[in-house]
């Protein structure tokens, strides 16, 4: 089970890309929302509705924390205590956590980038506490992935879908998407 969080103010592009590439790979995923209720705003001003509360989720069963990027969207994920904590408790388990955009700020204030490579929107790179900016598209260091902004969703979703089924599917699902 992947979880892609939900915050007021989140990145469209972002969040309905990483599920809709991980559902085309048969990738078990749910919109989760932080905000008690199902219907949540974007960035952009479009109401999606998530799958499930983040209340009613089960981080046992969930084997990556995904993070859309988006402003305010990020900095609301940062604020809501159970999902950092959850982040730190994956992070030092070895469970992985992904982020894009600004999100890697969220990833940058729980601590846990310490010794890992971190790419995030350009210009905001001093949040990355802890790791050595990359500056590329996509970054996988250890359990950490990260991604740097809105064009580059499916790139990261992509990377998703190789860590999580394998070199094979990724290329499956980017051929039927026309990409390369």
């Amino acid at each position: 089970m992947v979880y892609v969080h939900l915050a007021t103010g989140f990145e469209e592009i972002e969040a309905l890309t990483i599920v809709d590439i991980l559902r085309r790979a048969d990738v078990d995923v749910k919109a989760v929302s932080i905000t008690g209720e199902k219907l949540v705003l974007g960035s952009r001003d479009i109401t999606v509705q998530a799958d499930m509360l983040y209340e009613d989720a089960d981080y046992e069963d969930c084997e990556m924390i995904v993070l859309p990027g988006g402003m305010p969207g990020a900095a609301n994920l940062g604020a809501h205590r159970g999902l950092t904590d959850h982040i730190k408790d994956f992070a030092v388990s070895g469970k992985k956590v992904a982020a894009i955009c600004a999100a890697p700020m969220v990833l940058g204030a729980c601590g846990v980038l310490e010794g890992h490579e971190a790419t995030i929107y350009p210009g905001m790179e001093d949040q990355l506490k802890g790791a050595k900016p990359t500056g590329a598209n996509v970054t996988v260091s250890g359990n950490i992935i990260t991604g740097k902004g809105p064009a580059l969703a499916m790139d990261f979703a992509l990377a998703l879908v190789e860590i999580l089924k394998g070199a094979d599917v990724r290329k499956e699902v980017a051929d039927g998407l026309l990409t390369q």
